[in-house]
């Protein structure tokens, strides 16, 4: 059992987004010191939903400001990256840390980063498997070359030596589900389904992998689901203080959201989507944060759980609802 934080850089009104990055490192070292396993951070470019536009660069200096607890990227957007470049990146956090690096990615969206890095709306429609497997293969080869449609060049030898990571990749699609388990590599599940949803997309995985990998790893897939934790003194104070903090933050985040092409986009509707996260996930007493926590990995079977905790807007806030997790939720769910 791994239970981590989830940080994506939230910029809520008044904050300066220096402020945010500097919060978010201050974070991952309060989450070690409270007991917490990993610390992941999102990637996300021109918007306030999230001020960290690359999870890599940031991993690097949580990990050189801490000494045990891993740090990964959940995550870097792979339609926007050179596949080779992102794993060179991979290699000296992995080196340089003693092993304490993990590396997720994702497909992204259709967002305006194509257009600004130039990658383009065919990178994310159909070359995110060919992204993925050049990726796969300079994280654990000596040296690669290209022959795609993407991407085309001669062998090259990987430097620093490749690190042997299995990349988590975010699956909310069952196209992208089938991608990772034909692969063998480990799903990053979303906030936004509760374990019903989570369970079956596992249950997906799970057939999926017993017949596409050889040999089938469907049982060795590390798979990691993401909640909101949030802890008080009774979950009716827990869920007041993020209804009322958290559309603050999420309204004008969500809107960030830019497609590349004008193609309509569906308005969330923020108040319900809090609400439901309120429900779903382990936002209450501490008594309510476990007995949650325990439910979601015995319906999913799960063993790797990371919690956004910065939904209040509040650094101080943040570190006392890391410490309080530390302190009173995780050693009842870790042994459980």
């Amino acid at each position: 059992m791994r239970i981590g934080i989830f940080l994506v850089g939230a910029l809520f009104p008044g904050q300066t987004s220096g402020e945010v990055l500097r919060n978010t490192v201050e974070t991952v070292v309060a989450a070690e010191r409270a007991g917490f396993d990993d610390a992941w951070l999102a990637e996300h470019h021109f918007m306030s939903y999230g001020v960290i536009p690359s999870a890599v660069t940031l991993a690097g200096v949580a990990l050189g400001r801490t000494s045990r607890i891993r740090v990964g990227t959940a995550v870097s957007v792979l339609s926007t990256r050179h596949p080779v470049a992102l794993a060179e990146e991979a290699a000296i956090l992995h080196h340089t840390s003693g092993g304490r690096f993990e590396l997720g990615v994702g497909r992204g969206g259709p967002w305006v980063d194509l257009e600004v890095f130039g990658t383009g709306l065919p990178r994310f429609e159909r070359g995110f498997a060919e992204s993925l497997d050049l990726l796969g293969a300079a994280l654990t080869r000596e040296s690669v070359s290209a022959d795609g449609e993407f991407f085309r060049f001669r062998e090259v030898p990987m430097t620093p030596s490749p690190p042997g990571l299995r990349p988590v990749v975010a699956c909310t699609s069952d196209e992208t589900a089938d991608l990772a388990a034909a692969r063998g590599l480990p799903m990053l599940l979303g906030m936004h389904v509760g374990d019903d949803e989570k369970a079956a997309m596992l249950a997906r995985y799970h057939d999926r992998a017993l017949t596409g990998c050889s040999p089938p790893r469907a049982e060795t897939a590390d798979h990691v689901g993401a909640a909101v934790g949030f802890v008080a003194d009774t979950t009716e104070d827990a869920v007041a203080e993020l209804k009322r903090a958290m559309p603050r933050w999420l309204r004008p985040g969500l809107a960030g959201y830019v497609p590349v092409d004008g193609r309509p986009r569906a308005a969330r509707d923020v108040d319900a989507y809090v609400d439901l996260l309120c429900r779903i996930h382990p936002v209450g007493s501490p008594e309510h944060c476990v007995r949650v926590m325990r439910e979601t990995l015995r319906t999913t079977g799960l063993t790797r759980l990371i919690l956004l905790v910065e939904g209040a807007g509040d650094h101080r806030r943040t570190l006392e609802n890391v410490a309080r997790l530390g302190r009173e939720v995780l050693p009842h769910v870790s042994g459980a």
